[in-house]
């Protein structure tokens, strides 16, 4: 079972991951891309991962801006998992931003 991470283990994870914040009990993260399509393939990328992975981030779209919030909901807060997404929500964002 996963475990909550704790504050430091948090922090020390956010090292590696420069584009995301720890703000509610959360990983959150939010892009920009270049237009409504690429957000939605971005969208329908990370879904496939999550299903794959069976833990799902929440996902808030507005127009071509994205929002991501990792969250172990079963745990009330941030497990390794959370960790995990995030670092797959950030390898393809960067892979749709460099095609």
């Amino acid at each position: 079972m996963a475990e909550l991470l704790t504050d430091d283990q948090i922090s020390t994870a956010l090292e590696h991951l420069p584009e995301w914040r720890h703000e509610e009990g959360k990983l959150t993260r939010s892009v920009e891309l270049a237009s409504f399509p690429q957000a939605i393939q971005v969208v329908n990328r990370i879904a496939e991962i999550a299903e794959k992975e069976n833990h799902h981030p929440d996902i808030d779209i507005r127009w071509r801006n994205l929002t991501f919030h990792c969250v172990t909901h079963s745990k009330g807060g941030i497990t390794q998992a959370d960790v995990s997404m995030a670092q797959e929500i950030d390898s393809a964002i960067d892979a749709f931003q460099q095609s």
